[in-house]
């Protein structure tokens, strides 16, 4: 059966100035959006310092953001049908703006982790919208450059959020971690005002209130499991038990709902397309892979390796070179070579980069640090461009907003989820190693009662105890990390079956993509 033509909006624009103009803006607020995930992360202890706050409290100001934006992406695309994908944008970039400026100016902890819901509230149609859009502009045989273009704001955000976070924070205030929004927000609100030209929305869309809460308690209930899971010692809390519950209970009325009802927010016609459903597999490994190792590198490279968070930052930026070479390859690449073979090259590297960072320690060479990290990034590129366009190769026009929320939605649960269960494995293998590592601490170890050893490091001696106990918990430390790299690397196993059952998109100059069965 052949798929109904796909319709795009390149044609509107008199002009190339007007569709870069579009196409930049949109990327601002997908760029704004994406490095707000992690630019924060450096800062909360200078905001804890200033706001007078716990640690477990100030921790409120990324998950407050997360759990909003989760909650809200969920619906963009009834937002974006019912009011237009213009107007969204734009409010959703002055409001996102407006509440950058808010963090920055906040004075408490209460009116911190509000302004942040509110941030993040306004920014979860940023990207879903922003791809949307991109998709719109251009025929299925130019898309891979779209997306391309589109991944740089997605895979650089979080990339380049803590060296951005750390530079603003030692050079000016931690307030300029939000400061730094404002010009970007303007100018793209500016832009998008004067030249984006809308499509047709309908007015007389009913909202779908029911699967909206039962999503939003879903959604909203697992965001905070798994970003409290960790410091609540998991199921052994009340909390994380309740949240569970909550999270499973409202993920199952809202599958129920889509199923039966006749009129829903998110269409099951989405899940019927097979190069969708695949993947979303591969974009949840994606959101798992770079998230988690965007939040392992730094207290590795810090805590172990003696690097301050400006250099450390420094050393993680060039990730962000390799991802925007591969993007720059897999855009030109895209359409006259099967995105299975790019997709496979980069889950390769991805895997290979994850292997070697597992044999590291804290002597690491810096030159070898940089050469994987760019292989990693240069990997994470090579999916990310190929999947948006074979996942999308045959979706209807009309399905798409739905199809780049639920991807968006996918992509930051499984960043959640690798967040949470990396943390997991690394506090465990700690205390495991550590625990193994103590039994060899006795007065019967003959290589601690020999020369150096056995005036530094006799267990005997308080001071020998303390010494020895330090240098354990280093080597357990060192070990923790390289089975949670091993971990992640195991996973990303998972992808390459799931690459090989997508269907190859073959795209014809009319526009109307079919696919090969092969």
């Amino acid at each position: 059966m052949t798929p109904p033509a796909e319709t795009y909006t390149h044609g509107h624009y008199a002009s190339k100035f007007e569709l870069s103009v579009v196409i930049m803006c949109a990327m601002a607020g997908v760029m704004m959006q994406a490095l707000d995930t992690t630019i924060c992360n450096v800062a909360l202890p200078y905001m804890q310092g200033g706001m007078s706050a716990s640690r477990d409290e100030i921790t409120w100001v990324l998950t407050s953001y997360i759990v909003a934006s989760a909650v809200m992406t969920a619906p963009v695309a009834w937002i974006a049908t019912r009011f237009g994908k213009k107007n969204v944008l734009i409010v959703s970039m002055m409001g996102f703006t407006i509440a950058s400026m808010l963090c920055g100016a906040a004075e408490t902890l209460t009116e911190m982790v509000f302004f942040r819901v509110v941030q993040g509230v306004f920014g979860a149609a940023l990207a879903p919208v922003s791809q949307t859009v991109m998709l719109d502009l251009y025929p299925p045989e130019k898309r891979g450059q779209a997306m391309a273009t589109f991944g740089i704001g997605i895979m650089l955000g979080p990339i380049l959020g803590p060296m951005l976070g750390g530079w603003l924070t030692d050079a000016y205030s931690w307030r300029w971690v939000f400061y730094v929004n404002l010009p970007f927000g303007v100018a793209a609100t500016a832009g998008l005002w004067l030249f984006f030209k809308d499509t047709e929305h309908d007015a007389k869309l009913k909202f779908d209130w029911s699967g909206f809460a039962f999503m939003a308690l879903g959604v909203g209930a697992l965001q905070l499991m798994l970003d409290r899971g960790t410091d609540n010692d998991w199921f052994s809390s009340t909390e994380t038990i309740v949240e569970c519950t909550l999270a499973c209970l409202g993920l199952y009325l809202v599958t129920v709902h889509m199923l039966t009802a006749k009129n829903t927010f998110l269409q099951k016609a989405i899940f019927t397309d097979r190069n969708f459903v695949l993947g979303q597999v591969l974009m949840f490994v994606v959101g798992a892979v770079l998230l988690a190792s965007t939040a392992l590198m730094p207290p590795f490279l810090q805590t172990l390796a003696g690097y301050s968070a400006l250099d450390s930052g420094l050393l993680l930026g060039p990730r962000g070179f390799g991802t925007i070479v591969a993007l720059m390859l897999t855009g030109r690449l895209a359409n006259h070579v099967d995105p299975r073979f790019l997709l496979t090259i980069g889950a390769a590297a991805m895997s290979w980069s994850l292997w070697e960072m597992a044999h590291w320690t804290p002597s690491i060479d810096a030159y070898h640090l940089l050469f994987v990290t760019v292989i990693q990034g240069f990997g994470l590129g090579f999916v990310f461009s190929p999947l948006q366009l074979v996942a999308f190769a045959t979706m209807p026009g009309r399905l798409r907003t739905d199809g780049t929320a639920t991807m968006n939605l996918v992509r930051n649960i499984g960043a959640a989820i690798g967040i949470s269960v990396t943390t997991t494995v690394l506090s465990h293998s700690v205390q495991a190693i550590h625990s193994t590592l103590t039994r060899f601490a006795t007065p019967f170890n003959r290589a601690l009662g020999v020369n150096a050893p056995s005036m530094l490091l006799n267990p005997q001696m308080p001071m020998g105890r303390a010494a020895l106990n330090g240098a354990i918990e280093i080597r357990s430390a060192i070990d923790a990390f390289a089975n949670d790299f091993l971990f992640m690397f195991w996973i990303t196993l998972i992808v390459f079956p799931v690459i090989w059952l997508i269907r190859r998109p073959d795209y014809s100059r009319s526009g109307n993509p079919s696919q090969k069965k092969e």
